[in-house]
């Protein structure tokens, strides 16, 4: 695709920061993704979104928008609405699909209404039976606020005190808190860009579960890509995952999350609808194997938001 090829997205808005915990990781995506544009020969400007997002992408006169908003605010239908009221397309999942992705309770009743695979949970409140929530989902359990990234708020729990005590403090992050039976085994990420779904990445921690300290912080966190698994293995977590994104409405593109146990029996966690996009995160990893670079990614990703917002 050539240069004068790019003048078809218009004046093109990176979307990036917001006002949520994952603001830091937001501004990483879009400085990336702005230099891929960039260098791809698209006309990009990065507005880094504050309380006056409206004013901000008004006067910014840009035709579509690139969303690397992570977390609430940005991954949860908010944005995506914004910009339909201002008639301008976007990239990633519309303003349904989007709220429901960023619901882990939802996604996973979506989830198990269409039998796809994920593991058991329970919703809590205040006056859960705490013993009892332990004894139904296998006596350890994750604890997760129901609308946040990055791990944020997500804790482990043994005894009916530390799953009361991980409740309240996944309530300091969302009024929706599940507890999810712990799932053994190997941990693997699988991006779908439009109706495709990329290589799985494989995630080696020393923590003893993928939270923030292991995103952000180690650098001890392994990523491998392609993933050490057999190729049949491989197909069907790429299948199970195009289907997950599917049952959601999702569109443009995300990243899905799911555990392989010891039987190669596959569970799946969550889906991301604005992943990570610096040049060292993994859906360009998961891209770079299968032949693209990262600004021939970020210009594939823009293209389906001509795809699905015409």
């Amino acid at each position: 695709m050539t240069v004068n090829d790019m003048g078809k997205f218009g004046r093109v808005g990176v979307l990036c920061g917001g006002l949520s915990p994952e603001r830091p990781i937001s501004l990483q995506s879009g400085e990336a993704v702005l230099s891929g544009l960039i260098e791809a020969g698209v006309d990009a400007v990065k507005i880094d979104i504050g309380a006056d997002a409206v004013d901000q992408i008004r006067s910014a006169r840009i035709n579509r928008a690139f969303l690397v908003l992570h977390g609430p605010g940005g991954e949860d239908g908010r944005m995506q609405s914004l910009l339909e009221a201002l008639g301008i397309p976007y990239t990633g999942s519309g303003v349904a699909a989007s709220a429901l992705a960023m619901d882990k309770y939802r996604t996973k009743l979506m989830w198990r209404g269409a039998r796809l695979p994920t593991a058991e949970f329970e919703l809590l409140g205040p006056d859960s039976p705490w013993s009892e929530v332990l004894k139904k989902l296998g006596d350890k359990v994750m604890v997760k606020p129901a609308n946040e990234g990055s791990s944020l708020g997500m804790s482990i729990a043994k005894t009916a005190d530390e799953l009361q005590a991980a409740f309240v403090d996944a309530t300091a992050h969302d009024s929706i808190v599940i507890a999810e039976r712990w799932l053994p085994g190997r941990e693997f990420t699988v991006p779908v860009i439009g109706d495709k779904a990329y290589p799985p990445v494989e995630i080696v921690s020393e923590q003893e579960f993928y939270n923030y300290e292991a995103k952000y912080l180690s650098d001890r966190t392994q990523y491998i890509c392609p993933a050490p698994v057999d190729a049949i293995v491989s197909e069907e977590m790429q299948r199970v995952s195009l289907e997950a994104f599917n049952t959601l409405g999702c569109s443009s593109w995300a990243r899905i999350d799911l555990m392989m146990d010891e039987d190669d029996e596959l569970m799946l966690l969550e889906a991301n609808i604005a992943p990570g996009m610096t040049s060292h995160s993994l859906v360009p990893m998961s891209a770079s194997v299968a032949g693209l670079n990262f600004s021939q990614l970020v210009v594939k990703i823009l293209e389906t938001s001509v795809e699905v917002r015409r």
